[in-house]
């Protein structure tokens, strides 16, 4: 079967060929007991729509949950949207699941659920296991089967070491509908998932970086949620084409050598008539408790963590694209909102939990079990949390006490860097902590380092637009910020059109200002970035000790005046340590002087002030001068030169 679900768990309770419904089930005791304790980890093979073979017929079998609904029917195209007129049968085990054999339902065919719920309200919804829907603002689901020959067995068998916290986590941050639209003035223009693909694979390859991040390709209602309000927990977008379409991109990522990390947003669904919401007439999928169940940032509704059937379908939601689409990963939306009970909420709009704290137990929980499962059963993905507060150990092992996370997004590194970048260069030595502050608590997390789309829109400004100066200095400011990201410990995350400096704030209506690459100043910026993503990725020291104390060395803070910092960066090998120096000044140092261990001979092996990344190009090492000061102790002075506001790398 297509499904996944094997002869085993069919069961006919009573077949009557007469009739448009024939009963038929997929699931069996253990089954329904795992759903309703929320440890059915593949739900999606069991419920929604699956094409199955009875009694000789081939048709679809459809399963829903819907624990308050007095009736359930199948209505589409097929039969003219006719309510009533192919009834699911509700299970005699109180379990609350509708289901039935529909004999010749084809593929292809747009459906919903009919049901009558609680109070006799009547509901048209789609499947919340759909794997394909209409394209918006159509709002049914469609009948579809995940079959794909897969091409990625390559990449498959070495995926544990290209996601491995020892290698190079470097992310390009994608929208898929404003990357590159066919019509920037058109906002209901969409290039298909192939279209994408062509372009956005050999641009993220020929850029170096390791791994893209998708924002939200489920399926969603409105384009201005950027898909982080959504409706399809299942199902690829249609915006694009099918599911396949965007296998065949995931495909391509791996044959290219490129990890797919995709985000996922278990901590909130909008109220659309057609959704999650109020599924059956009651609070189904969200909290009852509009204390817990609403979001009031968001205006949306919070999942009701303490059912078992919810559970069961968003930890099945979050495998299901590890399993069907071969994801590498995923980014976990809006953590923080799911922790705490008094997120966003002053005090009287939540009620503490039965210790008294802010903690929702019950989601934290869930979170636990969500990374030991999805660890479990593939023990070479990553999983990441966009986790804005202080909560402990949320990229530690559950069995330390930690939430079970591979990597934590590191705002505060975002926060204090753009904050001390912001400032003129003057003042920066009064603000140094701003720049060092980070490795004080560097090592309490597994941290990625992200300079994300939320830094990019609502008035923030773009990246270039962010550093001071005149233009020459913006370009040079942001070559030292990202220096200074690509060489600092922990996996790195940069938006599209941070790599070339977009001068306007990203707007999911238009598309990228690709238009600018014709200026030296854009296409060189991002030559810089692209030299960057390669030294991480194939300099050992950059990356093997990321996440240890072992890999990092303050080397000189006591410039503070003149505005240079020397940091060493360490991997395995004594061999391999590089030397990072930036001059945070628009003033040339000339003979500055380095102390530091190690050999007698260093190398430049990168200088952000290159013309080639449209820098001057008049201050460079090729052969930097080294005095022995201490033979025992191994001490050596650099004698080298710093360009004005420039980032330097010797190994």
């Amino acid at each position: 079967m297509n499904s996944g679900a094997t002869k085993k768990y069919e069961e006919i309770h009573f077949v009557d060929s007469t009739k448009p419904v024939w009963n038929y089930s997929l699931l069996t005791d253990e089954v329904i007991r795992n759903y309703q304790q929320g440890t059915l980890y593949d739900a999606y093979n069991y419920f929604g729509s699956h094409e199955v073979e009875v009694l000789g017929t081939r048709g679809f079998y459809f399963a829903v949950w819907a624990p308050n609904a007095t009736e359930v029917s199948v209505v589409g195209n097929f039969n003219d949207w006719k309510k009533g007129e192919h009834p699911l049968f509700v299970r005699l085990d109180s379990s609350g699941i509708w289901e039935g054999f529909i004999p010749h339902f084809k593929k292809g065919e747009v459906y919903k659920y009919h049901i009558r719920g609680y109070k006799g309200v009547l509901l048209d919804k789609g499947d919340p296991y759909a794997h394909f829907w209409e394209k918006r603002p159509l709002t049914a689901s469609i009948t579809w089967d995940l079959q794909y020959g897969w091409q990625d067995e390559h990449w498959m068998q070495h995926r544990k070491k290209n996601n491995a916290l020892t290698s190079a986590w470097s992310v390009y941050e994608v929208h898929l509908t404003s990357w590159m639209r066919p019509d920037s003035n058109d906002e209901e223009s969409y290039s298909t998932y192939r279209e994408i693909t062509e372009k956005l694979v050999p641009y993220v390859q020929d850029m170096g970086f390791t791994h893209v991040e998708l924002m939200p390709v489920m399926e969603h209602p409105f384009d201005g949620s950027w898909g982080y309000q959504g409706a399809g927990y299942f199902a690829p977008t249609s915006r694009f084409g099918s599911p396949q379409d965007f296998m065949d991109m995931v495909n391509a990522f791996h044959q290219a050598g490129i990890g797919v990390v995709l985000d996922w947003v278990p901590s909130h669904f909008p109220y659309d008539a057609h959704g999650l919401f109020m599924f059956d007439g009651t609070h189904t999928y969200e909290y009852a408790d509009m204390r817990k169940g609403y979001h009031p940032d968001w205006n949306s509704y919070i999942f009701n963590y303490s059912r078992g059937e919810v559970k069961s379908f968003l930890i099945s939601s979050a495998r299901f694209w590890f399993d069907k689409f071969h994801i590498d990963g995923i980014r976990v939306d809006a953590v923080s909102s799911m922790l705490r009970l008094d997120y966003s909420r002053n005090e009287g709009q939540w009620e503490p939990n039965s210790y008294g704290g802010n903690g929702n137990l019950e989601a934290i929980a869930f979170i636990k079990e969500l990374n030991e499962t999805l660890y479990r059963d593939f023990p070479d993905i990553q999983t990441i949390a966009e986790e804005s507060t202080d909560w402990p150990k949320v990229s530690r092992p559950t069995f330390t006490g930690g939430l079970g996370f591979g990597m934590k997004w590191m705002m505060g590194w975002m926060h204090d860097t753009l904050d001390y970048f912001k400032l003129d260069p003057i003042y920066r030595q009064y603000h140094q902590n701003k720049f060092t502050f980070s490795m004080m608590y560097f090592y309490d997390e597994n941290f990625m380092l992200p300079l994300s789309h939320d830094e990019v829109v609502h008035g923030k400004s773009p990246m270039i637009y962010k550093m001071p100066g005149d233009d020459w200095q913006k370009f040079a400011n942001l070559r030292l910020l990202y220096t200074y990201m690509f060489t600092h410990p922990g996996g790195k995350l940069l938006f599209m059109g941070n790599e070339f400096g977009q001068t306007a704030e990203w707007n999911y209506k238009t598309t990228l200002q690709w238009d600018l690459l014709q200026y030296d100043s854009h296409s060189k910026l991002k030559d810089c970035v692209k030299e960057l993503a390669r030294l991480y990725k194939t300099e050992p020291a950059l990356h093997e000790k990321q996440f240890e104390p072992g890999g990092f060395e303050w080397t000189d803070l006591s410039q503070r005046a003149e505005g240079v910092m020397v940091y060493r960066r360490k991997g395995n090998h004594p061999e391999d340590d590089l030397l990072v120096v930036l001059n945070v000044t628009p003033v040339v140092r000339m003979d500055w002087k380095i102390e530091t261990y190690g050999k007698a001979s260093w190398k430049e092996v990168f200088n952000s002030d290159r013309k080639e990344f449209f820098g001057t190009g008049d201050v460079y090492n090729p052969q930097p001068q080294v005095r022995l000061l201490d033979k025992k102790a191994g001490l050596y002075e650099i004698n080298c030169h710093l360009p004005a506001l420039g980032g330097v790398i010797f190994r």
